[in-house]
């Protein structure tokens, strides 16, 4: 690529879950790929997970005194005011010291005060909101931004359709394109390449209720001779890996799984919670998939992300509440209906953004002047 301008400076603001974080570095990867010279700057919020991640991408990060609001214990708000106040003031003297060309959000608490003091000196705001319901901060920060890039369509109701890009999630794509073959990765899991596979996929610190639903059922999936990748979380892999029921050839006990290709690969089925980038991921996977989202997120915006693919027929969702009585029965039923499977793959692979992340810094790029 050429520019007249090889070394802009960016400010990347996004954090509190991984969410918000990895959907961050991935842009500034692909900045850095393009525009050797330019620099990055993360700006995040003290104490959460960003202010470790970032630094182990290869980013400098700077962090605010500021949290969100605690719905739950309204007494532990009362000082969000004087936190606010000094993350503006912060974020401001960031921004006068760094003189970045434009700012990005891509959502959690810090990119609120980050993005406010941007507008503020008339910088280039973009804003990626990776969820079918917008969070807060998004929200707010808006009739700031020159553009907003998301994953779903509809996004209208929420923000100016003439700032809309509907872009995707940036994601590393090239993980979840092009599968190896599915016998091989079984065997690699020491499973049958011949049976079905069920994947769960609970997050690093595990599903409760869809471990639970696995143990109370895995009779069920035994006598049909249906074999499962359990990645259980930390929480719970103790006392799953010492059930003597775990102990059977068909099933595969994990508390994390590292090679995720290989995972997706030998999945027939895959069960998974909604959040924003694992439902990206599996849009580029392609595989039949149930949702359990989890309903205690901001804004139950899991459950909004699962119903967008719900009803393009693109994914089967399950309540949280309704996991013990109704996964391991809708996933065994599944397995078994071919036409189904075979829907609900091309459904979601349709929905697959594999260039979100080229998509976003174009839109970016297009708006400095600088030649993509």
């Amino acid at each position: 690529m050429q520019s007249s301008k090889t070394s802009p400076r960016f400010i990347i603001s996004g954090g509190g879950t991984g969410g918000h974080i990895y959907p961050a570095i991935a842009l500034a990867d692909e900045i850095k790929m393009r525009l050797p010279k330019s620099e990055v700057l993360f700006v995040g919020a003290k104490g959460k997970m960003e202010m470790e991640k970032v630094p182990k991408a290869g980013y400098q990060i700077k962090g605010l005194w500021i949290s969100g609001l605690d719905r739950g214990n309204l007494s532990s708000n009362l000082n969000f005011p004087l936190k606010l106040a000094k993350s503006l003031w912060e974020a401001t003297g960031i921004i006068k010291e760094f003189k970045p060309d434009a700012a990005i959000g891509t959502g959690g608490f810090a990119s609120g005060p980050v993005l406010w003091a941007a507008a503020q000196k008339k910088l280039p705001v973009l804003i990626q909101e990776q969820n079918s319901l917008p969070g807060i901060t998004n929200k707010l920060l808006k009739n700031k931004a020159f553009a907003i890039c998301t994953a779903y369509p509809d996004m209208d109701k929420y923000f100016d359709s003439e700032k809309l890009h509907l872009t995707g999630n940036p994601i590393r794509s090239e993980i979840f394109l092009n599968l190896p073959d599915a016998k091989t990765a079984k065997s690699n899991f020491q499973l049958n390449p011949e049976k079905p596979v069920i994947l769960n996929i609970g997050g690093s610190l595990g599903a409760k209720s869809l471990n639970d639903a696995w143990i109370y059922g895995l009779e069920s999936i035994l006598a049909e001779d249906v074999q499962i990748i359990w990645q259980t979380g930390k929480l719970q892999y103790d006392n799953i890996k010492a059930n003597p029921v775990t102990h059977h050839p068909n099933v595969h006990v994990t508390e994390f799984i590292y090679n995720m290709k290989d995972a997706f690969a030998a999945a027939d089925v895959i069960v998974s919670r909604a959040g924003a980038m694992a439902i990206s991921e599996l849009t580029l996977v392609g595989k039949p998939c149930i949702l359990v989202p989890f309903p205690f997120a901001a804004e139950d915006h899991q459950t909004v992300n699962a119903q967008q693919l719900a009803m393009r027929n693109a994914a089967i969702m399950i309540k949280d509440s309704q996991a013990g009585d109704e996964l391991v029965k809708e996933t065994l039923s599944l397995l078994k209906n071919e036409e189904l499977s075979k829907q609900l793959s091309s459904n979601i692979q349709a929905m697959a953004k594999p260039d979100a992340t080229s998509h976003i810094v174009d839109v970016l790029f297009q708006k400095l002047n600088l030649e993509v």
